[in-house]
């Protein structure tokens, strides 16, 4: 059974009817990523650690956006992010975008995993934005690897039929309404450049 991963990157104050839409979702949900300021930000936010606690009594996976710089972010500034995002938003994992795919990086990562792992009280979940297919030995690494992020038109250019498993996960923007997703975890929203994330997968959007 496919499952909506849902990077929504609105606030909940200024898009309240949006975030409903989300947790009445929550039974076709692998997860949400909660981004309040490019990140955890540099104070909590009451809107998005609402917003965190429905959608963790929904049965939601929430989970904290942090940019990793390909890998060339310091790991203890990530470390530290995480922290925010568990002690602020009680999210139950980390959405780790620009994750590089190269195996030269698979070290960073890897310590990267132990370190999270260490600083919470419970089971992370952790999911790898790579945007394209990474190096094998991610998928030790996390519990799911975005293998492509992009525009509708690169996704199904050629009739391409993309790399897929149990665990990977596909994010297309700029798609139309009968877009139908490879990977079993996916979302395809209607958003485009520069700002697709600001959008619901179709099926989820509010009647306005």
């Amino acid at each position: 059974m496919s499952k909506l991963l849902v990077p929504y990157y609105e606030h909940p104050a200024e898009q309240p009817e949006a975030w409903d839409a989300l947790i009445a979702a929550a039974p076709s949900l692998y997860g949400v990523v909660l981004n309040p300021a490019n990140g955890a930000g540099s104070s909590a936010d009451a809107a998005f650690a609402e917003v965190a606690q429905r959608l963790r009594s929904a049965g939601v996976r929430v989970l904290g956006y942090v940019d990793t710089a390909y890998g060339a972010r310091p790991p203890q500034d990530v470390v530290r992010e995480a922290a925010r995002h568990r002690a602020w938003y009680g999210v139950h994992g980390l959405f780790l975008d620009q994750a590089a795919t190269s195996a030269l990086q698979l070290p960073y990562y890897a310590d990267l995993r132990a370190a999270l792992a260490a600083t919470y009280d419970t089971y992370v979940t952790l999911v790898l934005n790579h945007g394209a297919v990474p190096e094998p030995g991610y998928a030790r690494l996390a519990d799911l690897l975005v293998t492509f992020e992009g525009p509708w038109s690169e996704y199904r250019s050629a009739g391409q039929v993309r790399p897929t498993g149990p665990d990977t996960c596909h994010l297309v923007y700029a798609a139309p309404p009968d877009a139908v997703a490879q990977a079993p975890v996916h979302c395809l929203v209607p958003g485009q450049l520069p700002h697709p994330w600001g959008t619901l997968p179709h099926r989820l959007e509010p009647v306005r």
